[in-house]
């Protein structure tokens, strides 16, 4: 099963858009993402709607925070993705009146909503401001000499 991206992408997008001088362009965040500029336009569409970035047509247009990233968290941005599914695991419905099976969908969707709840908490209690935190801390270490090189973009 492939994994979902579009939140991990979009938190990335808007630490990229709190350094970056004047708007982005669809097609220079899809080229930073290697993606079409279609599928970052609907994607940035639901952060729009939210509230969180805004966009302007033209020359010199494109899409701009319109939050300071200390105001909007990883909540808000799953959210605002379309909240894509946390688990790979679900319940079975080969079955549904085998006894078996529903003990077994009982178990796994209260221990998957428990989880779901704790998870979805976290993301509430993290801006995207602290993300960006950590990669400023990560880009200085690099940079002064400290840990393993990689690619800061």
């Amino acid at each position: 099963m492939r994994s979902d991206s579009r939140l991990s992408r979009m938190l990335h997008v808007l630490i990229h858009m709190a350094d970056h001088e004047g708007p982005m362009t669809s097609e220079g965040i899809a080229l930073m993402l290697g993606t079409n500029p279609v599928v970052v336009r609907r994607t940035m569409g639901g952060l729009r709607e939210s509230g969180y970035v805004r966009s302007e047509k033209g020359h010199g247009g494109g899409w701009t925070l319109a939050r300071p990233l200390d105001q909007i968290t990883l909540l808000d941005v799953y959210r605002a993705v379309g909240e894509p599914s946390l688990f790979a695991i679900g319940p079975s419905d080969d079955d549904p009146r085998c006894l078996v099976e529903q003990a077994v969908n009982a178990a796994l969707d209260e221990a998957l909503q428990a989880a779901r709840s704790l998870l979805l908490a976290r993301f509430g209690a993290i801006s995207i401001a602290d993300v960006a935190d950590d990669f400023r801390e990560r880009a200085a270490r690099l940079i002064g000499g400290v840990g393993p090189a990689s690619q800061t973009g």
